[in-house]
C-alpha cells in the first residue's frame, strides 16, 4: 500500500524533488516521511474554519456552532469529521466560546487540518500547503484579479473546492446567499429613501427604519418593516411622492428576497403596461402627474426582458430565446415604458455587456429633465458600470449611498442636493450574518463529511467532484481551460492581430453563448479546436454570474487548411445542437448558441487584423488636443460602438479604426498628449516646413488644426493641394473664406468654427431656428449666452474667475466694442464701457447660478449667419460671469481698467534695468507715496485712493477692487519680472500666477440660448431654451478642463463626420447645415454632454 502511495505521490507531486537531488539514505527517508505527511493530510477528518480577513464587515461563517455540534457529536464514522479547529475571531457573528462549548478547538494554527473552510478567499499567506480549501474563490472563469490566488493554490499543492460550483442535477447552486442579499438590500434602501425624502422636504415612515445590520435578527428587521407598513396604512404617504412605485428586475433568489420584504408593506403589484394608469389615463408619458391625495400603500412592478427591450423590426414580437442569442437585434425601451413611472428601482438582474443596458446615463438625464419621479436605485447585483451605467462605484455597509446628479454628471457622498441616491454594496448578506450563516451551513454540513474524509477526489459524489478546481496542486480536467484562457489574453491577441502576427492561413470569428463555464462546455469547444489541429485566441469573454445566466465568448479560430477549419465549425455545430435523447432541461443547459463569421485568408485579409484604418492628423498639442485625440482613437473600440451606430445611423457591425497622428513643434508635448491613447503616435512637425507638412498631410484623410488662427491658411492651402479635408475650431475669417472656391474645386471640405463658441453655439441655435421655420414660425427674439467659468467650488477668489489659458485674451475680449439689436433698436457699446454695461442674468432651470452678462462683440452678424436678421427684433450674444454679494466680475474688472492696469503701452517705470516692485508700480498708478504707506492698513489705503481718484462711485465697489488687487499680490514688495514692460503685462503675469486652477479644481462651461417664436394666424408664442452645462473631468489623476472638452470633442466629431462621409458639401463651411449639426449634436449627447432643451 505504501509503495503505491509513494509511486503515485512522486509522480503527482514531487518528481523533481526526488530525482533532481543526489540523496543519501537519511535524506531519502526524510523525504519519504514528508511525502507521507502530505498524503495523510487530505481526508484526515480534521476540519478548520478560517477567520475572515478580507472585509471588516464579513461576520458570516461557513458552519455555525450548532452545525459543528451535529458533525462532532454524531461520530466520525457517520459524519467523517473527527475534529474541528476554529481560528479565533472577535468579529465573527458567533463567539469563540460557543464553538468551544460544542467541542471545537480554538487555535490560530490550522496545520493539522486536512480541510479548511472559509467564506471569502483568505490572504495568500494564510494558505497552507497540501490541504483542501473550500470558499468562494472566483477563479473558475479565469478572472484576472484572482489569478494570483490560483497560482498560490497550485504552488502549494492545494486542493480547491468552490462553493459556487456545487450544483445540483437541476442546474441550480446548492450553496448561496442570494435571498439574504435581496432582503438586506431593500431594507437598507427603505432607510435611504426615508433620509432622501426628508432632504427633499417629505417626512415618511421609512425614516424610522434602521440598516439591516442594526437589528439582532431578520425577524426583528421584518417587524420593523411591518411597523413602517402599519404607519403607511394608517397615516398614508405625502401626496407629493405618490404613487410610490418600486420597480424590481430579475427573477432569481435576490429579487425574490427583496420582494419578500417589500410585501410586508401595504402594497399592490402592477403590470408594467398598467403603470400609466397610476398617473392618470391619457396623461403625457413624458411627464407623469402626481396624485393630490395621500396614498395608503406602495406599488410594486416586476419587469422582465420583454419590458426592457423590443425587436428592431416592428413586425417581430419579442422572443426570449432569440433575445439571448441575438441581443444586437433589440432596442432598449425600459426608459420609455417603465422608467417614467419609477420612484425606486431595485436591480437584481444579471447583465452582460452584449445586452442593452437597463438604464444608461443619457436616458436618465432625459428622464429627469422630463420630471421623472425617480429618487433612488438599489443595485443589489453591485454590477459597477453595468446594466445601470451611472452606478460607477461600490458603496459600503457603513456608507451605503452615493448621490448622482445627472444635471452635472457628478457624484457626491451625501443625501443633499439634486439627483438620485444609489446603493451598490457587494457584501449585503453579512448584514444578516446569523441567519445567512445558518442557511448556508444547513446545506454545507451535508457535504463537509465527504470533503473532510476523502483523499481521492474521484471517489466524491459527482456534484462535489465537479466543484474541485484543483487537486494536489494540479487543475482537474474540467478546469484545464483556465490556463488556455489566461494564455489567450484579450490584450495580447489584440496586439498580435493589429500587427498581423497570425501564423495560420485561415481564420474565422466564432461567437459562443450558453452555459459555457458552469456546464464546462467551453472545454468541449476548445478540445474540438485543438484536436483538429487548429488554434484559438480569445477576443471577448463575458461570464455569467449565476447558474441561470449564460456566458458569452468570442474566439478567433485559426487553421492552416480550409478543410480543417470547416471540420472545426461542423464539430462546434454538433455541440450547439445536443442530442434529443436528453431531457428538455438537460438539453437547454447543455446547449451552445453558435454564430460563425466569414472565413478569411490571413495573408489577404482578416476580419480583425487588416481592416482599413483611416488616419487623422492633429496639428498642435495644447490642452484641446487630448480630448480630440481620445475620441478619434476610440473609434472601433467597444466603448464607441453603441453611439457610433446610433448617431451615425449605420447598421454595419464594423467600425473602422482611426489612427491619430499628433504633430507639434515640441515633440515632448505631443508624446504627453498620446500617453495611454491607443492608435495614436506623436511626431515633431513644424508647419513652416512645407516639405514636412506635405509629408504628414499626404498620409491622412482629415487634418485638424488647433494652431493659432494665423497658421490655418498655410495648412488649408496644403490640404487643398493634396485634396485632404480640414477642420478647425477658429472663426472663419476673410482669408479662410477666400479659399471656398479652391476647396470646392479640390473636392474637399474646410469645416471651421467647430468648437464651443463658435461651434456648439451654432449647432444648438440652428437646430432651434430651423425647427421653428419648418413649422412656419417667425423668430422674434434670439439671445445667446456663453461663459467659461470656474465650477462653484473653484470660484474661490474675489473675481470668482480663473484662467485655463493665458489671461491676455480674456482681458482683451473685455475691451472689445459690442453691437446688438434690442426690440428693433441697434445698440453700440464702446470697449471702454463694456464692463459697465454688464447686467444681472439668471437661468430658471439653474437657479443656483448667480450670473451677469456682458455683450459679446457684434451680434448682428449672427442674424445674417442664421438667416434671422430680417425677422428678429432682438439679437443678442453675451458673455457670462459670476455675480454675487462679495464678487462682481465686471464691476471689479471695470475698476482695474480705470486704474490703468490694462494699458498695453510700455510704462516708463518698467523700461529701466533696475526693476521696481509690484507695490512701487501700484503706488505709481494710484499716485500714492510709497514711503507713507502703512503696512497694517494697506487695504484701506488702496480703497480710499480708488474712491478719491474717481475710479469707483461707491465705496463697496472700491473695497472689492482693493481685495482683488491684494489677492493678486500687486501690493507685494517683490520685483516685477524683466519680461513685463506694461501695466497689462504686469496684470497678466499676476493673474496667470494667482488665478490659475489647481490640479484638482474643475472649470465649467455654460451655454444658454433663448428663442421666442411667433406663429402666423394666431396669438400663439413659444419660448424655446437650450442649455449646455459641462464640468471638467478627472481622468488618470489629471483634470481635463471643460473648455478643452467642449472645443476638442466637437472638432474631433467634425473630423469623424468627414471620415464617414456624413458631410458631403464641399468648400468652406460652418456647422450650421443639418448634415453637420444633426449628427454632431447626437454624438455630443451620446458622448456624455448634457444638452437640455425646453419649450413653453
Amino acid at each position: 500500500m505504501f509503495t503505491g502511495f509513494l509511486v503515485s505521490t512522486l509522480i503527482d507531486l514531487s518528481f523533481s524533488e526526488f530525482f533532481d537531488h543526489d540523496l543519501d539514505f537519511g535524506s531519502y527517508h526524510r523525504l519519504i516521511l514528508q511525502l507521507e505527511v502530505r498524503y495523510k493530510m487530505l481526508g484526515n477528518g480534521v476540519v478548520g474554519i478560517l477567520s475572515e480577513s478580507v472585509n471588516k464587515w464579513e461576520r458570516r461563517v461557513p458552519l455555525t456552532p450548532s452545525h459543528c455540534a451535529r458533525l462532532l457529536h454524531s461520530g466520525r464514522e457517520k459524519t467523517g469529521v473527527a475534529r474541528i479547529v476554529v481560528q479565533p475571531s472577535t468579529k465573527r457573528i458567533h463567539h469563540d466560546s460557543l464553538y468551544e462549548d460544542v467541542g471545537c478547538e480554538i487555535s490560530d494554527d490550522l496545520s493539522e487540518c486536512g480541510l479548511i473552510l472559509g467564506i471569502k478567499q483568505p490572504k495568500l499567506d494564510m494558505i497552507l500547503p497540501d490541504r483542501a480549501y473550500t470558499f468562494f474563490s472566483h477563479t473558475h472563469k479565469a478572472q484576472k484579479e484572482n489569478m494570483p490566488l490560483l497560482d498560490k493554490i497550485l504552488a502549494e499543492r492545494v486542493s480547491l473546492y468552490d462553493y459556487e460550483l456545487i450544483v445540483g442535477d437541476h442546474g441550480k447552486r446548492l450553496l448561496a446567499f442570494g435571498k439574504y442579499a435581496g432582503r438586506a438590500g431593500i431594507i437598507d434602501f427603505f432607510r435611504g429613501l426615508g433620509q432622501r425624502y426628508l432632504s427633499l422636504g417629505y417626512s415618511t415612515p421609512f425614516l424610522s427604519l434602521g440598516a439591516s445590520y442594526m437589528y439582532p435578527s431578520l425577524a426583528a428587521a421584518k417587524a420593523a418593516v411591518i411597523s413602517v407598513g402599519e404607519e403607511i396604512a394608517s397615516q398614508g404617504l405625502p401626496p407629493g411622492i405618490c404613487p410610490l412605485v418600486f420597480v424590481f428586475t430579475g427573477s432569481g433568489n435576490v429579487s425574490l428576497g427583496a420582494q419578500e420584504i417589500f410585501k410586508l408593506l401595504p402594497h399592490t403589484f402592477v403590470e408594467p403596461s398598467r403603470l400609466p394608469e397610476l398617473f392618470g389615463k391619457g396623461r403625457n408619458l413624458d411627464s407623469p402627474t402626481r396624485t393630490s391625495k395621500r396614498v395608503f400603500q406602495v406599488y410594486g412592478c416586476v419587469v422582465t426582458s420583454q419590458d426592457m427591450v423590443e425587436h428592431k423590426d416592428p413586425s417581430k414580437i419579442f422572443d426570449n430565446a432569440d433575445y439571448y442569442a441575438h441581443p444586437e437585434h433589440y432596442n432598449p425601451i425600459f426608459h420609455e415604458k417603465v422608467g417614467p413611472y419609477a420612484s425606486a428601482i431595485v436591480n437584481c438582474m444579471y447583465w452582460e455587456k452584449r445586452f442593452p443596458r437597463l438604464l444608461s446615463t443619457r436616458q436618465l438625464q432625459d428622464l429627469m429633465r422630463k420630471g421623472c419621479p425617480l429618487v433612488g436605485i438599489s443595485d443589489i447585483t453591485c454590477d459597477i458600470g453595468g446594466s445601470i451605467e451611472f452606478v460607477n462605484e461600490t458603496t459600503s455597509i457603513d456608507l451605503p449611498f452615493s448621490r448622482y446628479d445627472p444635471l452635472t454628471d457628478s457624484y457626491h457622498h451625501d443625501m443633499e442636493g439634486n439627483g438620485i441616491i444609489c446603493s451598490a454594496v457587494d457584501i449585503l448578506p453579512t448584514e444578516f450574518a446569523k441567519e445567512a450563516s445558518q442557511h448556508f451551513g444547513d446545506n454545507l454540513s451535508q457535504f463537509v463529511g465527504s470533503l473532510a474524509s476523502t483523499a481521492d477526489v474521484t471517489k466524491l459524489p459527482v456534484h462535489l467532484k465537479r466543484a474541485c478546481i484543483a487537486h494536489r496542486g494540479a487543475l482537474t480536467s474540467l478546469y484545464e481551460y483556465i490556463p488556455r484562457m489566461r494564455n489567450s489574453d484579450t490584450e495580447d491577441i489584440s496586439d498580435n492581430l493589429a500587427n498581423g502576427h497570425s501564423n495560420k492561413k485561415y481564420t474565422v470569428l466564432v461567437s459562443l453563448s450558453g452555459h459555457l463555464f458552469d456546464r464546462f462546455l467551453i472545454n468541449e469547444a476548445l478540445d474540438i479546436i485543438e484536436a483538429a489541429g487548429g488554434s484559438f485566441h480569445l477576443v471577448k469573454c463575458q461570464v455569467g454570474q449565476s447558474t441561470s445566466a449564460k456566458s458569452y465568448s468570442e474566439l478567433e479560430v485559426d487553421a492552416d487548411d480550409r478543410e480543417v477549419l470547416d471540420q472545426i465549425i461542423d464539430s462546434l455545430t454538433s455541440i450547439a445542437n445536443p442530442s434529443e435523447n436528453h431531457g428538455i432541461i438537460s438539453q437547454e443547459m447543455n446547449k451552445i448558441s453558435l454564430k460563425v463569421g466569414k472565413c478569411q485568408e490571413t495573408g489577404v485579409k482578416t476580419e480583425l487584423d487588416t481592416k482599413r484604418r483611416k488616419s487623422v492628423l492633429i496639428l498642435g498639442a495644447g490642452r484641446v488636443c487630448q480630448p480630440a485625440a481620445e475620441l478619434l482613437a476610440s473609434i472601433g473600440s467597444s466603448s464607441s460602438r453603441q453611439w457610433y451606430k446610433t448617431c451615425l445611423e449605420t447598421d454595419s457591425e464594423e467600425q473602422e479604426d482611426v489612427h491619430v497622428i499628433v504633430g507639434s513643434l515640441y515633440p515632448k508635448d505631443a508624446e504627453e498628449i498620446i500617453q495611454g491613447i491607443p492608435n495614436a503616435m506623436a511626431v515633431e512637425l513644424d508647419v513652416t516646413d512645407y516639405g514636412s507638412l506635405c509629408e504628414y498631410i499626404s498620409q491622412v484623410e482629415v487634418v485638424i488644426s488647433l494652431l493659432p488662427p494665423s497658421c490655418h491658411v498655410v495648412v488649408a492651402n496644403v490640404c487643398i493641394e493634396l485634396k485632404k479635408h480640414l477642420v478647425t475650431a477658429s472663426y472663419v475669417d476673410k482669408s479662410m473664406s477666400m479659399l471656398d472656391e479652391k476647396a470646392k474645386n479640390a473636392g474637399i471640405t474646410i469645416l471651421g468654427e467647430m468648437g464651443l463658441d463658435p461651434g456648439i453655439d451654432h449647432m444648438m441655435a440652428m437646430k432651434m431656428i430651423n425647427q421653428a421655420h419648418v413649422r412656419k414660425g417667425t423668430i422674434k427674439s434670439f439671445t445667446s449666452y456663453c461663459g467659461g467659468l470656474p465650477s462653484p467650488a473653484a470660484a474661490n477668489n474675489p473675481l470668482a474667475y480663473k484662467f485655463s489659458w493665458n489671461p491676455a485674451g480674456a482681458i482683451r475680449a473685455g475691451r472689445n466694442p459690442a453691437t446688438y439689436k434690442s426690440r428693433d433698436e441697434t445698440v453700440h457699446v464702446n470697449g471702454d464701457d463694456l464692463y459697465d454695461s454688464a447686467v444681472r442674468f439668471r437661468i430658471p432651470e439653474l437657479p443656483a447660478f448667480a450670473l451677469e452678462c456682458l455683450p459679446n462683440r457684434n451680434s448682428l452678424t449672427y442674424g445674417e449667419l442664421y438667416g434671422i436678421g430680417h425677422e428678429a427684433s432682438t439679437i443678442f450674444r453675451g458673455t457670462l460671469r459670476y455675480e454675487g454679494m462679495t464678487a462682481c466680475f465686471s464691476e471689479i474688472m471695470a475698476t482695474l481698467a480705470r486704474i490703468g492696469l490694462f494699458i498695453a503701452e510700455a510704462h516708463p517705470l518698467l523700461e529701466h534695468e533696475s526693476r521696481p516692485t509690484f507695490r512701487t508700480f501700484l503706488c505709481e498708478l494710484l499716485k500714492i507715496d510709497t514711503e507713507a504707506m502703512d503696512e497694517a492698513v494697506i487695504g484701506e489705503e488702496i480703497t480710499e485712493r480708488i474712491v478719491k481718484l474717481g475710479h469707483c462711485k461707491e465705496r463697496g465697489a472700491a473695497v472689492k477692487a482693493s481685495k482683488t488687487i491684494m489677492f493678486l499680490g500687486l501690493h507685494e514688495q517683490t520685483e516685477i519680472p524683466a519680461s513685463c514692460h506694461s501695466a497689462f503685462a504686469v496684470t497678466c503675469h499676476r493673474m496667470e500666477e494667482r488665478l490659475a486652477y489647481s490640479s484638482t479644481e474643475q472649470d465649467m462651461v455654460l451655454l444658454h440660448h433663448e428663442v421666442v417664436v411667433d406663429f402666423p394666424g394666431s396669438q400663439h408664442t413659444e419660448h424655446h431654451t437650450a442649455t449646455l452645462l459641462e464640468f471638467g473631468k478627472a481622468k488618470n489623476g489629471k483634470m481635463i478642463s471643460a473648455m478643452a472638452l467642449t472645443v476638442g470633442v466637437p472638432v474631433a466629431i467634425g473630423a469623424l463626420l468627414l471620415l464617414v462621409n456624413k458631410i458631403t458639401t464641399r468648400g468652406v463651411l460652418r456647422p450650421i447645415q443639418p448634415e453637420v449639426y444633426v449628427p454632431a449634436l447626437g454624438i455630443l449627447q451620446a458622448y456624455g454632454f448634457i444638452l437640455m432643451e425646453k419649450t413653453e
